[in-house]
């Protein structure tokens, strides 16, 4: 079977020649991020900030989510979650935590069997606490860490300890512009965004292992060539894997966001709007080649970036 090409013949780009606009333009996304999670903040759902978990099943038939959405919204008790849950008939109703303790929630989950009528039977109701939401953060900033740790820890084992300082310095990068983006744009930041970000951390090792195997396998071809070189020869030969890659996984994700319904929007949200992704792993070691040692012996002492 004839293989799937995009680019016959391997280009001759220049792209080290903006690597400078690149680190200006990542510093730049990285300090604003930062800016926006320390003054604006996350919209943290119930999962972090607490709320209450409704179970019902549909007595009628399959369940109606956009009909039952409507109802809830018309009560104006903020932003309610319906998930399919199990069989066609099974709805997980998550509704935000109102000001006023226990009483409250209460209330709400009166207003909510009021507003969804007779057809629905209630199968189980839960009071996430604002403790519970605390410890989920706790758990969350911990996996992320250790996520960030095991990726580098990854690559040094895989290739230098250079080269897993790069790494991790990108996927950094990625996993703080993503938390920006959530800031600015104020989407809900939930347990399955949490899982998201995660994702992006894998998809950016991945581009970033990528790129770093064929600069190591030009370091062994071509000893005596300026690093500045290898790095642009490794970009042009992945470049079609690149353009094939990216364009699979914008498929897949701008999929999941039109037609994946209210609840993966958290998941696929990020993903469409931070297209940066546009140029995969042409980034990923421009943006960590500076911790890569220039004077290299299979580079032949070759200058840096």
């Amino acid at each position: 079977m004839r293989p799937l090409i995009v680019i016959r013949r391997t280009p001759n780009i220049d792209f080290m020649a903006w690597h400078n606009i690149g680190f200006a333009l990542s510093l730049l996304l990285t300090l604003s991020s930062i800016v926006l999670f320390l003054t604006v903040g996350l919209n943290y759902g119930i999962d972090f900030v607490g709320g209450t978990l409704i179970e019902v099943r549909s007595t009628s038939g399959p369940a109606n989510l956009a009909e039952m959405r409507q109802k809830l919204d018309a009560l104006h008790i903020g932003d309610a979650s319906l998930q399919g849950f199990g069989p066609p008939t099974d709805v997980l109703i998550r509704l935000p935590r109102q000001p006023g303790g226990d009483a409250a929630q209460e209330k709400v989950v009166q207003l909510a069997r009021q507003a969804l009528g007779q057809g629905v039977e209630y199968r189980r109701t839960e009071v996430v606490g604002p403790s519970v939401g605390s410890e989920l953060v706790q758990a969350g900033v911990k996996a992320t860490i250790l996520a960030l740790f095991a990726i580098a820890g990854y690559i040094w084992f895989r290739f230098e300890w250079q080269f897993g300082v790069g790494g991790m310095i990108s996927t950094l990068h990625d996993v703080v512009t993503t938390v920006g983006l959530f800031a600015l744009f104020q989407l809900e930041f939930n347990l399955t965004t949490l899982a998201a970000i995660l994702t992006v951390a894998g998809y950016s090792v991945n581009d970033t292992v990528v790129i770093y195997d064929r600069v190591r396998e030009s370091m062994r071809k071509y000893r005596t060539m300026p690093f500045r070189d290898l790095i642009n020869l490794a970009l042009n030969e992945t470049l079609s894997r690149t353009i094939l890659t990216v364009s699979t996984v914008a498929l897949a994700v701008l999929s999941l966001l039109f037609l994946g319904g209210q609840v993966l929007r958290g998941l696929t949200g990020h993903r469409a709007l931070w297209k940066e992704r546009l140029s995969g792993n042409r980034r990923g070691v421009p943006r960590g080649c500076s911790s890569v040692p220039g004077s290299h012996p299979a580079v032949g002492g070759g200058g840096g970036c």
